[in-house]
């Protein structure tokens, strides 16, 4: 990746944290909004995009159907630390607890650094299995943006109404925006094989089911099982996102 991958990174999910600083009142309804969008995104890219690619190749064979499956669970199990801050929930603590502060810096930080992982690779990848083709080579980067700018946003959030102070929140938020760079370049080391750039990409495409139709399939807070117009509006814009990457 180039520098200013690792910056645009790093920065969205600082910005997207130090908005909640600033914005106490900005309501859960469009924070999920914002993450139906997100959401309809990384499904997108991930059916037009990831799937194909990690499916194509000499290095395939059954077990990248095993890491698919691995990164769906995996996130599953992550998501018991964090309680689900990836997709915008926030359950505070009634105080500002060190075991609660670690169990979702745990699950949030080992997520975003396996994310950032088939960055390393993943153009080269791209090009491999999209010859002629040029457009949408920063699809990946853009879906992982999309989905860690809010979820920095419910993190600092979280964490202020648990009673945290902004220092502590601060140095989390840091922590967090530092993970998916930093998976980035350890996958960037000299000892990663093509073959081991699919098998994480496989390990992130589904993380990214899991997150995505979590998102999407979650009702809103009436439980009458029914999206409500803006949520429908978001999904639609972040599909058609999605879709404009096939020609653009």
């Amino acid at each position: 990746m180039n520098i200013w991958q690792y910056l645009a990174l790093f920065l969205s999910v600082i910005l997207g944290g130090l908005l909640a600083f600033y914005v106490q009142r900005f309501s859960r309804r469009w924070l999920q909004v914002i993450l139906s969008f997100s959401g309809a995104y990384i499904l997108g890219i991930t059916v037009l995009h990831l799937l194909p690619g990690v499916f194509a190749g000499e290095e395939v064979d059954e077990r990248i159907g095993i890491w698919l499956l691995g990164g769906f669970f995996i996130q599953l199990l992550l998501e018991q630390l964090s309680g689900g801050v990836e997709h915008g929930h926030m359950h505070a603590a009634k105080g500002p607890s060190a075991r609660f502060a670690l169990a979702v810096m745990a699950g949030l930080c080992l997520h975003a650094f396996m994310e950032g992982m088939p960055l390393a690779g993943y153009q080269q990848l791209h090009a491999l299995h999209h010859s002629g083709h040029s457009h949408g080579h920063q699809h990946l980067l853009i879906g992982i943006i999309l989905h860690k700018a809010p979820a920095a946003f419910a993190l600092v959030t979280l964490l202020l109404t648990s009673g945290f102070s902004r220092w502590v929140t601060m140095s989390c938020l840091v922590v967090f925006a530092s993970m998916s760079p930093l998976g980035s370049a350890f996958a960037s080391l000299p000892f990663w094989s093509a073959e081991a750039q699919h098998y994480l990409l496989a390990l992130v495409i589904g993380s990214f089911l899991h997150i995505s139709t979590t998102i999407l399939f979650e009702t809103d807070s009436s439980h009458r099982h029914r999206v409500s117009h803006r949520k429908l509006l978001a999904i639609l814009a972040g599909l058609g996102m999605a879709l404009g990457t096939l020609y653009f």
